[in-house]
């Protein structure tokens, strides 16, 4: 309800991301080389695991790389990992070097050879230790054995310690991952100790940076650090989100949008002004104008003089503040609207219209419930309106309700059949149910009865296209692209939806860049387009660019959940550029990753 246009577009155009999951989340570097998200979709709901501490040297563990790697072994009070679990290690105790503390002079006189053997016995002093859960000892250990021979697995088990310790210091489990990461950069377990550090400090851009580094090394085999990604991604993307929307002005959607969202109601005559107008009456019949004149800048601020300025008549209060509610709806506001329209139903509360719009609010809320009840009452106060059926069956298409849809759709139909969005939803509900034969047939009549609007041709390309019928598709996006030609600023949808179809068809990126980027020159700010560019940015491994317009998307977003999707997406796609500025001797290897996952 939030956008009244037919919800097939939605399906399509704005939800691109999800249709082309396997292609462009996941295996995006099959596409066109090493591009996308490909580590966010890789899987999900997957379980935890606790970080852990290891027994040999790193240059030991890689020489064992091949060897069948053990299960890991979990603690109820804390992460004791796979390398310490039975048979128990066995501490030489022989060596009084050991529990001895050396001076520098005595290390280096040390040959190279009786250095690695003791840190050795340091190191399995130290998971002895850890292993009776006496970090605090156990990271002494430690300690000595990167003094006598640095190691990037020294450096990592005594995070293991303070990650264990009351409180944790993750701080020094940061630092202490700095170390091992620049003695080997690819140390996947260094990479997840740090995240999680990150993750407990909330610093989640750099705990999403680690954790996809550590998911791409480690070949998407990792349940849980590929788990942990979503995790992460969701916390930083809702945070930023409460952080802009705290802060961000409300400004108005794109035109297309706007456009969408009042095409979806019948046109009302002008309000009829008293016989003495006042000032604010005469305001408010020019918003009205401004709005019928797709002027939504102007209109808006009219309606909101008006107001101001008082208006004289009880219809007319009643028409402003449904109007300013309907703005402060599209713009986000959605408390604001619920206030504005309660407000008009008050003057006036056989105001159907601002019942209608409630219940959208109603939905927007999640509260179903609240919207039928919204339409019921508008029934009661003229059952013959067409409009309220209309909205209800939106409000069942939304729900899935194919079925009750459509018989709300034939009855605002029936009601009135000059409007083309009844016959046009119908369509689209048939097609939902299965019913693809009637859907066709009243797509058919749908077209021959409204010749003149493109709105039937734009969405019955949509089913073909749907159907595989590409070029079929085509041919009615480009009759819909002509008949808005007409107009004084046309619906730039079916241009995105061109797009769409010849990247589908013939994978023909170019051109589909270049129908998304005449409906950005028509509309700039059209949601749609720009989460089509962002998308086939990533086909062609063009990461900084779609970075752009993934940023883009997140300030064109109208409400925090679409600002945390873009967000989400945004995110994503910097954390992988920025895995393959840190290692970009990567970038054949998950290419060859992507094709074999895709």
């Amino acid at each position: 309800m939030a956008s009244s246009e037919p919800t097939t577009f939605i399906d399509r155009a704005q939800s691109f991301i999800s249709e082309n999951k396997r292609v462009i989340l996941l295996g995006a570097a099959a596409a066109l080389a090493v591009g996308g998200v490909a580590y966010y979709a890789s899987t999900s709901s997957r379980p935890h695991a606790p970080p852990d501490v290891e027994k040999g040297t790193r240059k030991e563990k890689k020489k064992s790389k091949g060897s069948k790697k053990k299960k890991t072994v979990r603690d109820a009070d804390g992460p004791i990992l796979e390398e310490i679990v039975p048979p128990k290690p066995k501490v030489e105790n022989e060596d009084p070097l050991v529990d001895t503390q050396l001076t520098s002079e005595q290390l280096a006189a040390l040959s190279r050879q009786k250095r690695a053997e003791l840190a050795r016995k340091l190191k399995e002093r130290g998971n002895a230790t850890y292993k009776e859960r006496k970090f605090n000892e156990a990271a002494v250990f430690y300690t000595r054995a990167i003094q006598v021979a640095p190691d990037p697995i020294f450096y990592s088990n005594r995070a293991a310690c303070y990650v264990n310790m009351e409180p944790p210091q993750y701080e020094l489990v940061v630092s202490d991952c700095d170390e091992a990461l620049k003695l080997d950069n690819t140390y996947i377990k260094a990479l997840n100790r740090r995240a999680m550090a990150f993750e407990s400090l909330h610093r989640y851009e750099e705990a999403l940076r680690d954790f996809t580094a550590a998911t791409i090394l480690d070949k998407f085999s990792n349940q849980s650090t590929a788990q942990a990604v979503e995790r992460v991604l969701q916390a930083v993307s809702h945070k930023k989100a409460a952080e802009i929307m705290a802060t961000r002005e409300p400004r108005l959607p794109s035109f297309t949008f706007i456009a969408a969202y009042f095409s979806a109601f019948r046109p009302r005559p002008h309000p009829a002004l008293p016989e003495n107008p006042s000032t604010g009456d005469n305001t408010l019949l020019l918003a009205s104008q401004a709005l019928e004149a797709a002027d939504y800048t102007h209109a808006l601020t009219l309606v909101n003089e008006a107001i101001d300025q008082g208006i004289s008549w009880a219809q007319g209060r009643a028409e402003a503040l449904n109007l300013r509610g309907t703005f402060k709806f599209l713009v986000g506001d959605v408390a604001g609207a619920k206030e504005d329209l309660l407000a008009s139903l008050e003057v006036v509360p056989s105001f159907t219209q601002s019942l209608v719009k409630l219940a959208s609010v109603h939905m927007e809320q999640g509260d179903t419930s609240s919207a039928f009840k919204c339409f019921e009452e508008a029934i009661k106060f003229n059952e013959q309106d067409p409009d309220i059926y209309y909205h209800r069956g939106q409000v069942y298409f939304i729900m899935n309700e194919f079925s009750q849809a459509a018989e709300n759709y034939t009855k605002s139909a029936e009601l009135d059949d000059t409007f083309v969005f009844s016959h046009i939803q119908l369509a689209v509900a048939q097609y939902k149910s299965g019913n693809i034969a009637n859907s066709m047939a009243t797509f058919r009549r749908t077209l021959k009865a409204f010749p003149q609007r493109s709105e039937p041709q734009n969405y019955y390309g949509e089913l073909l296209l749907d159907q595989q019928r590409y070029e079929d598709a085509v041919e009615k996006f480009d009759r819909a692209i002509e008949l808005e030609k007409l107009k004084p600023t046309p619906n730039v949808l079916p241009l995105v939806n061109k797009g769409l179809a010849l990247f589908q068809w013939k994978r023909d990126v170019g051109v589909a860049e270049r129908c998304c980027g005449e409906a950005l020159r028509i509309d700039s700010e059209c949601e749609a387009a720009v989460a089509t560019l962002a998308q086939l940015s990533l086909q062609q491994s063009k990461i900084p660019k779609a970075a752009e317009y993934f940023k883009r998307q997140a300030e064109l977003a109208r409400s925090e959940p679409e600002l945390q999707n873009a967000l989400t997406y945004q995110y994503a796609t910097g954390a992988q550029a920025e895995f393959l500025k840190n290692y970009p001797q990567m970038a054949g290897q998950l290419n060859a990753l992507a094709q074999s996952l895709s």
